[in-house]
Formats: C-alpha cells, sequence, structure tokens
C-alpha cells in the first residue's frame, strides 16, 4: 500500500517542481527583456566604477607615502598610514560600485560603523599601542641602537614598529615591549646625549691623610686621555661616614666610553689605593657579650 502512495505522490512533485522551474525561468525571461539593456549598462558601469576607483585610490595612497616621506615621515608610519589610506579609499569605492548596482548601501555602512566599533572596543589595547607607536614615530623619543630603560626594561632599541618596540638586553635577550607600556611611562635614553658624567663614590679611613687620597684620585682621573677636560672633573669629599670619608669622583667622558671609563677608574683606584697604604673601611660593629650569670651576680 506505502508503494502505491508513495507512486502516486512522485509524479506530482515532479510536476510541482518543473512548474516552480518553468516560473522562475519565465521571470528571469521577461525581467532580462525588460531590465536587460538596463542591467547590463549598470555592470558595465559598476564595474568602470570599481576599476577607475582602485586607479584613482593607489595613486593617492601613493601620493600621501611620497608627501609623508619629503616630510621625513619615517618609513614604517608612512607606508602604514599610506595603507590605511587605500583601505578607506577602496570601501569607499565598494560601496559606490553596490550603489551603482542597485544596492541599497545605507544599511551596509551602518553595519561596517558598527562592526568598526566592536572590533575598536574589543582590541582597545592594540589601537592605544598602536596610538602610541606613532607619538613615539613621530616625536623620536629614542632612535634605533640607542640604549634605553623604559615600560619597565631597559636594553638597546632594535627595531621600532607601530604596534611594539623590539629590545636586546646587555646578554643578549631579546624583548618586545609594547609601545603603550613605552609611551605611558618615564623613558630614559643613555645614548640621547653626546656625553655622560660618571659618578663614583670612593671611600677612605678616617685615619688617611686626607689630602694625598684627594690628590691621588685627581691624579687617576687627569692621567686618564678620554676623561673630557670640559665640564671638569670634581673630585670633592662629600659626606663623613660611619666608617669612612666619602669622596665624590665625577668625570665627563663620551658617551660611547662610559663603561670602560669607568671599569678601568674603579680599577686603577683600588690598586692605587693598595699601594700607598690607603684603607678602604668595612662597615664594622661593635658586639658587647655579658655572661648571664655575672650579671645576675652583680
Amino acid at each position: 500500500m506505502w508503494s502505491i502512495i508513495f507512486a502516486q505522490e512522485k509524479p506530482a512533485t515532479t510536476v510541482d517542481s518543473m512548474h516552480t522551474v518553468t516560473g522562475i525561468w519565465n521571470t528571469v525571461r521577461e525581467y532580462l527583456a525588460t531590465q536587460g539593456v538596463h542591467l547590463v549598462i549598470n555592470l558595465l558601469l559598476a564595474l568602470l566604477i570599481f576599476l577607475v576607483g582602485k586607479w584613482v585610490t593607489n595613486i593617492l595612497s601613493r601620493f600621501c607615502n611620497r608627501l609623508m616621506k619629503q616630510a621625513k615621515v619615517d618609513d614604517t608610519l608612512a607606508r602604514f598610514l599610506a595603507n590605511i589610506v587605500y583601505a578607506v579609499l577602496m570601501v569607499m569605492v565598494i560601496l559606490a560600485t553596490l550603489s551603482r548596482l542597485g544596492i541599497n548601501t545605507t544599511s551596509m555602512a551602518a553595519v561596517v560603523a558598527a562592526a568598526g566599533f566592536a572590533v575598536g572596543m574589543a582590541f582597545q589595547g592594540t589601537l592605544g599601542n598602536f596610538a602610541s607607536g606613532v607619538m613615539l614615530i613621530l616625536f623620536k623619543p629614542f632612535r634605533v641602537g640607542d640604549y634605553i630603560e623604559a615600560g619597565g626594561t631597559a636594553g638597546i632599541v632594535e627595531e621600532i614598529q607601530i604596534f611594539s618596540t623590539f629590545l636586546r638586553t646587555g646578554d643578549n635577550i631579546a624583548i618586545v615591549v609594547p609601545n603603550g607600556h613605552i609611551a605611558s611611562g618615564t623613558i630614559r635614553n643613555f645614548s640621547k646625549k653626546p656625553t655622560r658624567r660618571i659618578d663614583l663614590v670612593v671611600g677612605c679611613g678616617y685615619d688617611d691623610d686626607l689630602k694625598a687620597v684627594k690628590s691621588f684620585l685627581e691624579e687617576v682621573v687627569q692621567g686618564d686621555e678620554r676623561v673630557l677636560s670640559d665640564p671638569a672633573p670634581v673630585v670633592a669629599v662629600s659626606e663623613l661616614g660611619d666608617s669612612s670619608v666619602n669622596f665624590v669622583v665625577r668625570p665627563w667622558v663620551n658617551n660611547a666610553d662610559y663603561w670602560t671609563t669607568r671599569w678601568d677608574l674603579t680599577e686603577r683606584i683600588k690598586l692605587g689605593f693598595d699601594e700607598r697604604g690607603f684603607n678602604i673601611p668595612y662597615p664594622t660593629r661593635d658586639l658587647h657579650v655579658y655572661n648571664e650569670s655575672s650579671v645576675a651576680g652583680d
């Protein structure tokens, strides 16, 4: 019985499908007969708008890139901004193309705007890093090769990108620091100035000849060719400490000579103290030990 029912229903379904296909084809044929020329014209115009718009977009993005290079904007930032200009213009070209085809672009633009807002909220931190990267590239508080301390770390700047800065520590460890962390805090650029001052604190004993110690320290500083005469180096008594008389030794050197000069001066001062019998006092403490039984007897 079921086979009979299915056999009876199958031809009806096939006939309905054929009627549906025929109706669709007739509708399409009537539309092409009445609106075919108009449709072809719109398609050609839409294609023309897209091609011309893309060509103009390429020209404008390259022109913007050239203008930023003439204004001496960093190459990375110039390329990135040129890409943004290109993307915005292409969106406008696509909307104009769809509008030529008769598609309502108002709702589409609203959807794009809402999607852009949602993406902006989702990537709020990333956009903050981008804005900070633009500021760092424009105002240049540091350059590639500078030794800086920023964002809670320190190292030599190897690369400045839009979203992050790449540093290399003295022991050759690569560090990636988000630009937002750098721009929102204090930046210490140790390579910005051509000269630096070395600050040493040297202590001698209270029984040492103070004038002889000072004369020796001045001799060590003036005997190093890397020490600059202008500004003049300073050797002075800075503090009468608990166990030592402390001198400040402050010579100026070229930035590239900072560490080698500091290390050499420290070594020469120690060796000179040993040769001349000057003391470098250690912190001392007197301990008084009382016998508990004797205290009780007293």
